[in-house]
């Protein structure tokens, strides 16, 4: 396929921390991918948490299942767009391995076992896992991925954590956090990839979990929109096949929505190559119309999903297994392997290592260090 003038180019990448030469058969972009794929962090996120807990069912999505889907929705846009489609899925497939167990749950309370100690940002985590805690090569520590992809998977950044990286690296991937702009289009697209995913496969799963329906669903224009049409086409469509193909078609409609919108603000905008990209305003995007249908699913499921009594206990115990198993591993670092606990910042090993961590071995590592089991 050949590229827009103002994708991102393998042949041109920014490179790596730590000069390698080139694969006979795959180019820089390909070759971060694979290692993404083959890396440990990887092979963890399918016993991590989106929103049910790893316990609570096998068909509920995962850290794996929902970063395979945003590579997907990413793929597909960025081949209508012209985009690099390698980059996006190297991006799509990494930007979550910094998660912790227990979603954002884990997250947030983390970052408050943290606060006195630099604090915890998942994005940055993520640039933590490829660039120091995979260890993997005997050359370096981490995967020592390509610029481009390091920059599109620190998708947020406090400016504080941005300084501090800018100082280890000048001109690096936190530099745009510095100067305002923006990153690539490829990076870009998987930010709006990943919440298109995240609002179509939290319906699946909290209709599959009983905690919302599709009459509930109906108040939301979106969804309604696309029920509506399914249900005009096949007049006796109901239950989880009507769910599908209501889903289906909501997905459709934004990523043709987002095709439409970017190709316009491309063409205004009209970037001359990717670096030209950096210096504009966002241009990857939904249409008005578009965005406010979106948040307002998005305030649907937060208001329901996300703040249900049954998810808010699940929340309530993970909050506290990830407190005490901090309390514990910062007053005990030998229960940690023994990479951790030699560590001299006891509260950094901590954290990452915890952060490491699936759903299920949180529970287990809990259970073993209190005596106390898992209660929901």
């Amino acid at each position: 396929m050949t590229l827009a003038r103002y994708a991102s180019h393998a042949a041109a990448s920014r490179g790596r921390r730590h000069p390698e030469p080139p694969a006979p058969t795959r180019d820089d972009f390909q070759r971060d991918r694979d290692r993404i794929v083959h890396s440990t962090a990887f092979r963890r996120l399918v016993y991590k948490t989106q929103v049910f807990l790893n316990h609570e069912g096998d068909l509920f999505r995962t850290r794996m299942t929902h970063s395979l889907e945003v590579a997907q929705l990413g793929r597909s846009v960025s081949r209508s767009l012209g985009l690099n489609e390698d980059l996006v899925e190297a991006i799509a497939l990494a930007h979550d391995l910094g998660h912790t167990p227990f979603g954002h749950a884990g997250q947030d309370t983390l970052n408050a076992c943290m606060a006195g100690h630099g604090g915890f940002e998942h994005n940055l985590q993520s640039l933590r896992v490829v660039d120091r805690l995979e260890h993997r090569y005997p050359q370096y520590d981490g995967l020592n991925l390509s610029f481009e992809t390091r920059e599109g998977i620190l998708k947020h950044c406090s400016r504080a954590n941005a300084e501090r990286i800018e100082a280890a690296e000048p001109g690096g991937v936190a530099h745009r956090f510095i100067e305002n702009t923006q990153p690539s289009l490829e990076a870009q697209l998987c930010n709006l990839a990943d919440e298109i995913a995240y609002n179509a496969h939290d319906i699946d799963d909290g209709v599959r979990s009983g905690l919302i329906d599709i009459d509930q669903l109906r108040q939301v224009e979106l969804f309604e929109r696309f029920r509506h049409e399914a249900v005009a086409e096949y007049p006796d469509l109901a239950g989880r096949r009507l769910l599908y193909e209501t889903i289906r078609r909501m997905l459709s409609s934004q990523v043709y929505d987002v095709i439409d919108a970017t190709r316009a603000a491309l063409d205004e905008a009209a970037p001359s190559d990717a670096d030209a990209v950096r210096h504009c305003q966002r241009l990857v995007h939904f249409s008005p119309q578009m965005r406010s249908q979106s948040s307002e699913l998005k305030r649907f499921l937060f208001a329901n999903l996300y703040r249900h009594a049954r998810v808010v206990q699940t929340t309530t115990q993970a909050q506290q297994v990830v407190r005490e198993l901090f309390a514990a591993y910062l007053s005990q670092p030998d229960e940690m392997p023994p990479d951790y606990a030699r560590q001299e910042d006891t509260p950094r090993a901590v954290a990452d290592y915890i952060a490491g961590m699936t759903d299920r071995f949180a529970m287990r590592e809990h259970e073993r260090l209190t005596g106390r089991t898992w209660t929901v």
